[in-house]
């Protein structure tokens, strides 16, 4: 719950205009500037009344009448802190489960959230049962004079037991996500794959396909200006069809892989109703790859949200217009995607054909230059 509530979170805090920010982060350390008087108070009343049964227990005693029962009165607290804590546990599963992911739209986001479900739920089971007999123990033998603490060292059967049951079920859990997460971080590129290049820079993300020849053309950092952003190689006759989008669009039900880097500091792409993040490394490249199940036009239906749509997020703080780094992701049907694509407009633009000019036409290892810049007129 805490990951998920802090992931719905930072999501919430990245959709966040600016004019709003500083209103957010006054509302939120207002919130904890209550929380924390609230606490000191509620120390102040409960040291306040120990003291007057501290007290009232002297007194007892200067009369010479029996001294009260502290350990009966502690085994009683422990109860009372064991029926608020589970009214308190139910409060939060009852009015903060909406603080969660999204549905999952990619196949292995269904594969995480059933993953994370079987852990939460063996997690909460064995809570209830420990929480229930830690304070429930702690009251019903409590210190008495009228009996004497037995001194019980050590039992083989209960050793296994709570050594050989939570083992098995570490390994089973620790085995079924190995083999999904294998499953998810399979990055390698595939015929087949649609790749989509990202590259991550304060603050922005820069989005780049390939053209007809589905292949994304090298990059390298040192040939990066003002013009050419990610810094494409023209050395490598792939890159001359490439193309620039300012919104990714993916083909449903097709296996997408996000070639990503950064240029500056880190960043994180995070998708999460793909359930897709990884950081973006400057001078590391970095993979993911995953299959959108659901299109955006059903995603609107079934949320009855017209503006519904899946966002590119940057989920490391990376400086202060951090929350801008935002991207429009679009999931659409294999028709509606190749129509999209064919009005991209080429990475090489005219602006970067005169900034080329003389390193193209001295280009002897690409001789079919002229007829690719061509095309891309």
């Amino acid at each position: 719950m805490l990951l998920t509530g802090v992931a719905m979170a930072q999501t919430a805090a990245a959709t966040t205009p600016a004019v709003d920010a500083d209103a957010a982060s006054e509302a939120m350390w207002t919130g904890v500037g209550y929380y924390v008087l609230l606490f000191l108070l509620l120390s102040i009343v409960v040291g306040i009344i120990g003291k007057i049964l501290k007290v009232y227990d002297l007194t007892l005693q200067i009369q010479g009448k029996e001294a009260m029962n502290w350990n009966r009165i502690m085994g009683i607290i422990f109860v009372i802190f064991l029926i608020v804590g589970f009214y308190g546990a139910y409060w939060e599963f009852t009015n903060q489960a909406t603080m969660h992911l999204p549905e999952a739209a990619s196949a292995h986001g269904v594969k995480i959230d059933d993953m994370f479900m079987v852990t939460f739920g063996i997690t909460v089971i064995v809570f209830f049962i420990t929480q229930f007999l830690l304070f429930g123990f702690a009251f019903k033998y409590s210190g008495s004079n009228k009996r004497k603490a037995y001194f019980y060292p050590h039992n083989n059967t209960i050793e296994k037991i709570w050594t050989v049951i939570p083992a098995i079920v570490l390994t089973i859990l620790v085995i079924t996500g190995f083999f999904t997460w294998t499953t998810v971080t399979n990055t390698a590129e595939v015929k087949g794959d649609i790749n989509i290049d990202i590259t991550g820079h304060q603050f922005a993300w820069e989005i780049r396909y390939p053209g007809p020849d589905g292949i994304l053309g090298k990059k390298n950092y040192k040939l990066t200006t003002g013009i050419n952003k990610v810094g494409v190689d023209y050395s490598d006759k792939n890159s001359f069809d490439d193309l620039v989008a300012d919104t990714i669009v993916l083909p449903v039900g097709k296996s997408i892989r996000l070639n990503i880097q950064a240029q500056d500091v880190i960043h994180s792409v995070y998708m999460p109703h793909f359930r897709v993040q990884i950081n973006a490394v400057p001078g590391l490249p970095t993979y993911f790859k995953f299959v959108p199940t659901i299109t955006t036009a059903a995603m609107k239906a079934e949320t009855d949200n017209p503006k519904f749509e899946y966002l590119l997020y940057c989920n490391k703080i990376c400086g202060a217009s951090h929350y801008s780094m935002q991207k429009v992701v679009r999931v659409v049907s294999y028709g509606e995607y190749l129509d999209w694509l064919s009005h991209q407009k080429p990475y090489l633009s005219d602006q970067l054909k005169k900034e080329l000019k003389m390193v193209v036409d001295t280009l002897p290892t690409i001789p079919e230059t002229p007829k690719k810049l061509a095309l891309n007129n």
